[in-house]
């Protein structure tokens, strides 16, 4: 038999058996099952199967259900990802640990249009809870068909409560972080402020920002864990004493706006800086544009007579004047259709102490012109009042200079027209002619004097330093400073009253006043710069800088000088100081 008659045979045997057992046919001891049966222990597998899946599937979302129980209500009602939540930002803090700039909590109110039952009525009933609500977007979001709408940022949590307990459908709150400033507008221009999605947009809020976190806020790799803080070089109470000044000088003297800055002069730490107006950070929108101009920085000025002290610096470093020289101020200077005179001219042949001390504009032009054009700007493009300030605040202006630097240009500037700086700028060049000739970057940060050290530049001779001390004593002891004295500490410094320039032209009825002084002079520790911006009276009813700028300096000085560390001594001041010449 061949082996393919074989197989029909056993097909046909298990075809027609009649020995059955349970649904199965036996052949030749074998059982087998057949279709029926099959079928049904499959069945019962995939039920099985489900049955299992199901339980699997339900414990998964019991746990989940239990999870979200016990969390906080508002972590688990916004509908977008986790990975959008607000990051942390780092605390900003003062040189002692005192807060400028935090994090905290708070939840913002959202809607899903397509869960709205009744748009009218949940317009009305919200309403009831923000009344300043904008009825008619408000209706225009509900009724759009949209997944998600803001309806309001940053709520209080009165204000939750109140819209939970409407208990509207399809509204929800997202937690999120709000920026609080708990000094208000005591730094604003320094710290900055954050738009509504925590983001920096100005000041040192801006510089955490460009230091890399936008960078990584952009590529989801932040977080809500806490970073390190921020420690800034301010000292939050010499900072209040400071704008407090400035807020009473632009009252009491009826100016435009008012400005200082207080800078070590051994670390180039700004220790205090203020410009008015200035806004609160926890309400930016209301600073408008005055608020937000930051005339420290963001401003340039001729600042008048108070570049005379680089011009008599530049001319003492550059060995072509001595402190024992005099030049001829008895005669106006002429040059094509200008005239330089003095304003309170002696009318005679003065000193360079006496050039100094009584601002005598036709001899700080001579002594500009024994130096030459090109040594003159040189000279205040060594001492970086010609480039743009490199500092952390993103709000730096770059000053302006003429074109072409001829004679008359270097005269002007000599004694302070035809150069515009920022008022920080010229307080840090100033620095480097009382601390020993040491040109140091300002910082907004923490920084040692062996760090400073590391970046300072030489720019002038120490003996050059140690006369123009002895010229900034002379002058708030006998000249234009004294109504910035204070008594136990000894104050030197120069005045500045320039004609302020408006609609190109310069005011004969507007100045821009400014003061430059350093204390203690014998050995500095701080130099203090105020500007006040046209002012309409002074001390006294005067309006030139000895009137109203410096007596903001003496104001400062008297209140922080303890705060400072700086000690005062009684008796004769500036002992050192006095030089024969």
């Amino acid at each position: 038999m061949t082996f393919l008659s074989r197989i029909m045979l056993l097909k046909s045997q298990a075809h027609f058996s009649t020995d059955v057992q349970r649904g199965g046919t036996v052949v030749n001891g074998a059982t087998f099952k057949g279709t029926g049966k099959r079928k049904t222990e499959m069945a019962k597998t995939r039920v099985g199967l489900m049955f299992a899946t199901f339980c699997v599937a339900y414990a998964i979302i019991g746990g989940r259900l239990v999870q979200y129980g016990h969390a906080q209500p508002e972590t688990v009602s916004s509908i977008l990802p986790a990975d959008r939540l607000m990051a942390s930002r780092p605390d900003i803090l003062d040189r002692n640990g005192e807060i400028l700039a935090t994090d905290i909590r708070t939840v913002s109110l959202f809607a899903e249009p397509h869960k709205i039952v009744d748009p009218d009525e949940a317009v009305e009933r919200l309403s009831t809870v923000l009344k300043d609500l904008d009825v008619k977007d408000t209706y225009r979001k509900l009724s759009s068909n949209s997944r998600f709408q803001w309806l309001r940022r940053q709520l209080t949590p009165k204000q939750q409560s109140q819209i939970l307990a409407l208990g509207i459908p399809g509204i929800g709150f997202r937690p999120e972080k709000r920026r609080f400033y708990p000094g208000g507008a005591t730094a604003s221009h320094i710290v900055g402020y954050v738009n509504i999605d925590n983001r920096g947009m100005a000041g040192m809020e801006k510089y955490i920002d460009n230091q890399g976190m936008a960078d990584l806020r952009a590529l989801g790799m932040t977080s809500d864990a806490p970073l390190e803080p921020v420690r800034l070089s301010v000292d939050i109470r010499v900072q209040n004493i400071l704008r407090d000044a400035l807020v009473s000088a632009v009252t009491k003297y009826e100016a435009i706006a008012a400005g200082a800055v207080v800078l070590d002069v051994h670390t180039g730490e700004v220790v205090a800086m203020s410009s008015i107006p200035d806004f609160d950070p926890n309400r930016p929108q209301e600073g408008a544009e005055e608020g937000w101009m930051n005339r420290m920085t963001n401003g340039t000025f001729e600042m008048g007579s108070t570049f005379k002290t680089f011009t008599t610096a530049m001319a003492l470093d550059s060995g072509k004047v001595t402190m024992k020289d005099s030049f001829d101020a008895r005669y106006p200077i002429r040059i094509g259709r200008f005239t330089i005179k003095d304003f309170h001219g002696k009318h005679r042949v003065l000193t360079v102490p006496e050039i100094f001390q009584y601002s005598s504009n036709i001899g700080t032009a001579r002594m500009a012109e024994a130096v030459g054009t090109a040594g003159h700007k040189e000279f205040l493009t060594r001492m970086g009042l010609l480039t743009r300030l490199e500092t952390e605040l993103p709000e730096v202006k770059a000053p302006s200079q003429p074109r072409e630097w001829k004679q008359i240009n270097s005269i002007t500037i000599s004694f302070g027209h035809g150069v515009s700086t920022t008022p920080l700028q010229t307080a840090v060049g100033a620095a480097a002619l009382v601390n020993g000739g040491k040109l140091i970057a300002p910082t907004f940060l923490t920084r040692t004097r062996e760090q400073a050290e590391d970046i300072a530049q030489v720019v002038v001779k120490k003996q050059t330093s140690d006369d123009i001390r002895h010229l900034f004593w002379l002058n708030g002891k006998s000249g234009s400073g004294k109504y910035a004295l204070v008594e136990g500490f000894d104050v030197g410094g120069k005045t500045g009253t320039a004609e302020k320039v408006v609609n190109g032209r310069y005011s004969d009825d507007q100045n821009f006043n400014s003061y430059v002084a350093a204390f203690p002079i014998e050995n500095p520790q701080y130099l203090v710069l105020s500007f006040i911006d046209a002012p309409k009276t002074g001390e006294g009813g005067g309006r030139t800088a000895g009137l109203t700028a410096a007596p903001i300096v003496g104001e400062i000085i008297r209140r922080s000088a303890a705060i400072l560390g700086v000690e005062p001594t009684f008796g004769e001041d500036g002992s050192a100081l006095l030089v024969s010449y």
